[in-house]
């Protein structure tokens, strides 16, 4: 070795050590036996994201030299983490003879940790030499609600949901309605829907629920008009609300009956014209008041979004094209342009309201209905960088870099998700409130909350902006930290946290879930024994706490899987890596194993050979006659499995080519079905029958 290939290994060590200290993993495993090494540009990038130069070896040097000087330093950690039993792992290394000192969320002085109650405090420690420190203190249950005992219910993307009083799309009044009815005819206990985040406006919009302008605040798309109280007070608009309630009847129409896709823009410039003159009459004493305790329970993260939404209708979408001194929230500029624009600000908020409401609304109808869950809320993995979120939180986001997958055996490239990451220094600063702001909001109408990506809460993959996704690296999260949040805040709304964790996890990462009560996801076509035959996994080899289904908004329909249309659609498409009839015999293949499961089972009842619809039918409600046989504490019927639909909500890797998120719920020929023909469905209470019975 030359002393200049032995300078070069040198500096690759102490980057990558550097990189190790601020929580930046230096190599990442694309497979379980292969371990590839991060590059070294793509280090410094994300060192430089969190605030540190590398980006030269006497940078390198100086900046871990003063990392290492900071941790041996230091004292305590920005947050501390505290079982209910006053255990923590970050006060176990104190020095002897530390002094601490709480002050509690209710304003109480402790000078222990012992017996505190739930809660972020603040926790001070004076060191015998008299070093001292300040820090956030989350005191959590160590366990999260779990479900008591085991119920059935729905998954639906709500906008596919269309009755006929929609507004060509589907609304939180086809919510409450789909609830009270599941839950009181059907027995169901939960219903999960997509996403209902505030989407960031523009023409066309991202009709991805994943990609949202803010997670904190819901879409008003999602309103139902009518029902808002002050809307029976329009009077002297007459003509012009039945004018709007026309345009509405055709829309709908549209959709239902002339086999149009839902157009999410066209729905939101009605609503939104109708809602301006629902905003302008005058809320009665009552009313008012309980907008004013909104208001100020919200607080300036309201006003933040509201202000974010009131410039984006002057300035456009994408904050980081504003002049210059409106990209800050907290600017001169800004709050002088707020100043400025009161009346939309107040719109705004008015609207978040309302759809706080109808949320709620929505969840006491599930309540009432006797369902023991309710509604199930998703909360995706990130925001768009030009949003609410991005532009309201920036120091919370980390600069030129996007949440994405590094390559693995299934895609070689990597993914790039176009979603900026927080950064996990500043949430640990903070007390993650931001993180724990998110939380409740979500909590005040949900009686669960799926997490996208669960994974997220322990690490994820950083990509600079500009570079190939393959040119990332892993940033890890204080998982403690962020399961105790999370556990704080679920156990505060009495609601159940389902991890999505499909794909590939890092081990200990599931264990850890399942010992703190986040429910996981199993997915029928993916529970197969990896480890041993790769057969389909028996059905008592399934874990208990999990959300089980058959399929997802990502898949496709059950009906599609089982006659193979999936395949057809994706050659249709150009999506195929492999020909034509190797991906038939690969998927009939897959099918024709877990038929032979379900047929073994006796689970395939009434079903002869062939491909009819009864047979399909049939084999519809053997796969779930066979999810009832695992021990899951949820079991989640796709609602288009229901009426035979064979289109997926969502197929990845299209963008334009497939209508994405657009797409009503229909029936096995295609045509849409109603809210209120589901009710009647009699192939629909067939398959809830099933569950119903029990098998």
């Amino acid at each position: 070795m030359t002393s200049d290939q032995s300078a070069e290994g040198g500096e690759r060590v102490a980057l990558a050590r550097l990189a190790e200290l601020y929580g930046v993993a230096p190599s990442f495993q694309p497979s379980a036996d292969r371990t590839v090494a991060a590059s070294d540009s793509a280090l410094v990038a994300v060192l430089a994201a969190l605030g540190v130069d590398a980006g030269t070896p006497e940078a390198v040097r100086a900046a871990l030299a003063a990392r290492e000087r900071e941790l041996a330093a230091r004292l305590l950690p920005p947050t501390v983490v505290c079982g209910a039993d006053g255990t923590a792992t970050a006060l176990a290394g104190l020095p002897e003879g530390t002094r601490l000192r709480v002050r509690t969320e209710q304003g109480e002085i402790c000078d222990s940790v012992d017996r505190l109650p739930p809660g972020v405090h603040e926790l001070d420690a004076v060191a015998p030499d008299g070093r001292t420190a300040r820090a956030h203190l989350v005191v959590a249950p160590a366990r999260l609600p779990t479900p008591t005992g085991r119920s059935y219910g729905m998954l639906v993307q709500l906008y596919s949901l269309l009755s006929r009083r929609s507004w060509g799309m589907g609304d939180l009044g086809d919510l409450g309605e789909l609830s009270a009815w599941a839950g009181r005819a059907l027995g169901a206990g939960f219903v999960q829907v997509n996403p209902l985040h505030a989407a960031v406006p523009g023409a066309p919009t991202d009709p991805s629920p994943y990609r949202p302008s803010s997670r904190r605040y819901p879409d008003p798309v999602h309103l139902r008009v009518e029902a808002v109280p002050e809307f029976a007070y329009l009077e002297e608009a007459g003509a012009q609300v039945r004018g709007l309630l026309e345009r509405a009847r055709r829309l709908r129409e549209s959709v239902l009956d002339k086999g149009a896709l839902i157009d999410r823009d066209a729905v939101w410039e009605l609503k939104r014209e109708a809602l301006e003159l629902v905003c302008a009459v005058p809320l009665g004493p009552g009313r008012q008041a309980e907008y004013a305790d909104f208001l100020a329970r919200a607080g300036e993260a309201l006003e933040d979004h509201a202000t974010w939404c009131a410039l984006a209708e002057t300035h456009g979408s994408d904050w980081s094209r504003w002049p210059a001194g409106l990209q800050d929230p907290r600017s001169a500029e800004t709050a002088r342009a707020r100043g400025e624009l009161m009346d939309r600000v107040d719109f705004h908020s008015h609207l978040a309201w309302l759809t706080d409401t109808q949320l709620a609304d929505a969840q006491r109808a599930a309540r009432d209905a006797g369902m023991p869950v309710g509604i199930v809320h998703d909360l995706a993995v990130g925001v768009h960088p030009g949003g609410a979120d991005a532009w309201a939180q920036q120091e919370y986001f980390a600069a030129g870099m996007s949440v994405g997958a590094p390559p693995d055996a299934f895609n070689a490239r990597g993914q790039d998700w176009g979603l900026p990451p927080w950064r996990p220094d500043r949430l640990a600063e903070s007390g993650y409130t931001p993180y724990r702001q998110l939380l409740r909001s979500l909590f005040g109408y949900a009686g669960a909350l799926r997490i996208d990506h669960v994974m997220g809460l322990f690490r994820l993959w950083w990509v600079p902006q500009g570079q190939a996704p393959t040119e990332g690296a892993y940033v890890r999260y204080d998982a403690e930290a962020m399961l105790a949040v999370l556990a704080l805040e679920a156990s505060r709304a009495g609601a159940v946290v389902i991890g999505e964790d499909l794909g590939t996890v890092e081990p200990g990462v599931r264990e850890t879930l399942h010992e703190r009560g986040v429910l996981g996801t199993s997915v029928l076509w993916f529970e197969r024994d990896w480890d041993g035959d790769g057969r389909p996994l028996a059905p008592d080899r399934w874990r208990a706490d999990c959300l089980a289904t058959v399929t997802t908004h990502d898949l496709p329909p059950t009906a599609a899987r089982l006659t193979g249309d999936h395949v057809e659609l994706r050659d249709r498409l150009g999506l195929l890596t492999n020909p034509l009839a190797e991906e038939r015999d690969a998927a009939s293949a897959d099918t024709g194993e877990w038929l032979t499961l379900l047929s073994r089972l006796g689970l395939l009842k009434g079903c002869g050979g062939g491909h009819s619809g009864a047979v399909e039918e049939a084999e519809i409600q053997a796969v779930h006659r066979f999810l009832l046989r695992t021990p899951a504490r949820m079991i989640g019927v796709w609602l288009p499995d229901g009426v035979g639909d064979r289109r997926p909500q969502n197929l990845p890797g299209t963008w334009d080519q497939y209508p994405n998120w657009r797409l009503p719920i229909a029936d096995a020929e295609g045509r849409p079905v109603t809210l209120e023909e589901l009710a009647g469905s009699s192939r629909l209470w067939a398959l809830m029958e099933v569950l119903r019975e029990g098998g």
